[in-house]
């Protein structure tokens, strides 16, 4: 690992996370939890499997990365954040939203529907957080996520919901645009956004004022 060699809070926490992969993984553990290495190397397209492993044994070295053996009928090594490890999270919603005016044209770059967990719980708010809460489940890529409304929040996590509100399948750029308001679910329909369930619930998800 390369330093900056530069007695400064900054240089010294990018000594140890500015390492190309290394926020990524970070953000892989923060959204899925515990997770095993074959699960790292799907939602981290690209990365090649010495670079993997060689980021996660320098994570642990410096205590942001632990692995534990789960008992059966997992028996595998799961990867999950260290208490420290989690103390970045903040870190990754800032360059998250940051990155926000960055989102051109998605092109040929890849996708993982959980990702929508950071800009979605950061972002966005319940538009009716006095009604009843909604929960949303998305198909925008290779599995679904959940989109619930608590106490005025939006709260994200992988897999299907049992009694879903409304049901949204689609390409992520037509459903993002959807639940910002920016086109409305006639127009999302014309884009090929299918739209299942409770239209009205949709509009409970919108960005935070």
């Amino acid at each position: 690992m390369r330093s900056y060699g530069q007695y400064c809070s900054l240089a010294r926490a990018l000594d140890v996370i500015g390492d190309r992969w290394t926020l990524l993984i970070v953000r892989e553990l923060a959204a899925r939890g515990p997770s095993r290495y074959t699960d790292l190397r799907h939602g981290l397209p690209g990365i090649a499997t010495n670079m993997l492993a060689d980021r996660l044994r320098e994570m642990e070295e410096n205590d942001i990365v632990r692995r534990e053996e789960a008992p059966p009928p997992i028996a595998t090594t799961l990867f999950s954040l260290t208490e420290r490890g989690e103390e970045l999270t903040p870190v990754l919603f800032a360059l998250g939203r940051w990155g926000v005016a960055l989102m051109d044209e998605r092109g040929d770059d890849e996708w993982r529907g959980y990702w929508l967990k950071y800009p979605l719980e950061q972002l966005f708010a319940d538009a009716a957080p006095g009604e009843p809460p909604v929960t949303l489940e998305l198909r925008t890529g290779d599995g679904p996520v959940v989109v619930e409304t608590v106490d005025g929040a939006v709260r994200v996590h992988s897999g299907s919901a049992e009694q879903p509100d409304a049901v949204l399948t689609g390409d992520p750029e037509d459903v993002i645009e959807l639940l910002k308001g920016s086109i409305d679910v006639r127009a999302a329909r014309r884009r090929g956004v299918q739209v299942e369930g409770d239209a009205k619930a949709v509009a409970r998800v919108r960005p935070r004022i």
